[in-house]
């Protein structure tokens, strides 16, 4: 009767070892799909859209409309920046392939430059490309962090 107790032990114990590093390659599989991409910036209230030569002393460009154009300007998501002029756009990695969003998108500002400043255009808007500036992990998601490589104004 121990020896049955043993193998059986034995049996228990081996189907637990094996069975732990398929478990861990599952969940490695499920962490890869806890991920999501971030895009986020800041829009200044200057002609480009950009910080000024004076840095802090920029004013900022809040409530505007950010959106992210994919394609032939297919808007896919967009935010408004709060009273700091920043936005923050968040998408889910399973419907976004990074290459592409780096290549085929970009955020466009369709918001009037003269609401944040009247003696700026009224008509025109802001565009810039994206850039890729690494991962963060948080906890077991992963986050692509995504942020404008710089506003353009677009008459």
């Amino acid at each position: 009767m121990a020896l049955n107790l043993k193998s059986l032990l034995f049996v228990s114990l081996f189907i637990a070892l094996m069975a732990a590093p398929i478990a861990e390659a599952q969940l490695g599989l499920i962490s890869g799909l806890l991920g999501l991409i971030r895009i986020q910036g800041a829009v200044f209230c200057t002609s480009n859209g950009n910080m000024g030569v004076n840095g802090t002393a920029t004013p900022v460009f809040a409530n505007a409309l950010v959106q992210l154009q994919c394609g032939a300007g297919n808007v896919v998501s967009s935010a408004t920046t709060n009273g700091s002029g920043v936005f923050s756009i968040v998408l889910d990695p399973l419907q976004f392939v990074l290459s592409s969003l780096l290549t085929n998108c970009n955020l466009v500002v369709n918001t009037p430059l003269s609401n944040c400043n009247s003696k700026l255009p009224s008509v025109g808007g802001l565009l810039s490309s994206l850039q890729f500036i690494g991962n963060t992990l948080l906890g077991i998601l992963n986050v692509v962090n995504i942020i404008p490589s710089g506003f353009q104004f677009q008459a």
